[in-house]
């Protein structure tokens, strides 16, 4: 017999105030759920408040949250079931450890961002009970605080624990999002579904930071779109090498799919127009990672991610 109490979420935080996150909290605001923004710049956060998020685009909705704050820490007084984290990779481990100081069993902690491995740096903090893993499929930009620009949405969206024992909340979670409008759909399959998008973002978006071309207009360039292809099958030789299942049929999709990106700036590019730290580490430093592992050599992901460190440092 299982007295287990069983899992019903009704209290959702989300860290970080830019598209990706605003996106989050507005879907599970208008779900009915209690909801925190929390953000260090607290500039991002007022709006959401009054007159509330904004969103335009791929779906149009105005949704005010319960609560914002700046801190992590405070999410300690609030006590929310789910925490979404939605803000760059590079800072994980801080907004990680800042968890584990009233981090307590019942909470589950949602890497909702792009890059591989994200997961891996909430279970080294917290363990992998409470870590989930998530796959976004929208496409989105910050108008200004609170105000998102949503030019693509390609539901589902997915989600998977890291401990087999919480696959029970995370299915859950997934009905919860579903419910709001986010359709969400629990998988055994995020590894795969995460490289197969992270191949993209690698190809996609450090050729856009350094060229300062739109995703359509480094597609349709015809010698731009030579070092993206490189870098396509780079990542795919990668992949296989490590065993990660892409399909048999990946890599004309990845070019396809890419081809009808549109004419939208890619987050590593608006990282870099805005003086802000990328996420390169965690995209092409990872398959950097990944093929030293597997005795691959990558040479395109390596010069991509020292240009755009370049561009960081400076």
């Amino acid at each position: 017999m299982n007295d287990k109490p069983e899992f019903h979420p009704q209290s959702f935080a989300v860290v970080g105030a830019g598209p990706v996150g605003c996106i989050v909290a507005a879907f599970l605001a208008k779900g009915g759920y209690d909801v925190t923004l929390c953000d260090v710049i607290p500039e991002l956060t007022k709006p959401a408040l009054n007159p509330g998020i904004i969103i335009e685009g791929a779906e149009n909705l105005q949704q005010v949250v319960n609560r914002t704050c700046t801190n992590v820490d405070d999410l300690a007084d609030i006590k929310p079931d789910v925490i979404f984290i939605t803000v760059k990779a590079n800072a994980l481990p801080l907004i990680a450890s800042a968890i584990q100081d009233f981090y307590q069993e019942g909470i589950y902690v949602v890497s909702w961002q792009n890059g591989i491995d994200t997961e891996l740096e909430i279970a080294k903090a917290l363990g992998e009970k409470p870590a989930m893993r998530g796959v976004v499929n929208y496409g989105c930009g910050l108008l200004g605080p609170a105000h998102v620009r949503m030019p693509f949405h390609h539901p589902p969206h997915y989600i998977q624990e890291l401990d087999p024992g919480s696959k029970a909340a995370a299915v859950v979670i997934a009905e919860s999002l579903t419910r709001c409008g986010l359709k969400t759909d629990h998988t055994d399959q995020i590894v795969s579904m995460v490289w197969r998008k992270s191949i993209m973002n690698a190809c996609m978006n450090p050729v856009c930071a350094l060229t300062g071309l739109t995703m359509a207009q480094a597609m349709n360039d015809p010698i731009v779109f030579q070092v993206v292809e490189a870098l396509a099958k780079e990542c795919v030789k990668v992949a296989r090498a490590n065993e990660i299942v892409l399909g048999w049929d990946y890599y004309p999709k990845a070019i396809e799919y890419m081809r009808n990106a549109g004419d939208h700036k890619p987050s590593m590019l608006m990282d870099i127009e805005n003086k802000r730290r990328t996420e390169i580490d965690f995209i092409n430093g990872k398959f950097v990672e990944y093929g030293e592992q597997a005795g691959i050599e990558t040479p395109y992901n390596i010069t991509l991610r020292s240009l755009v460190k370049g561009l960081e440092s400076r």
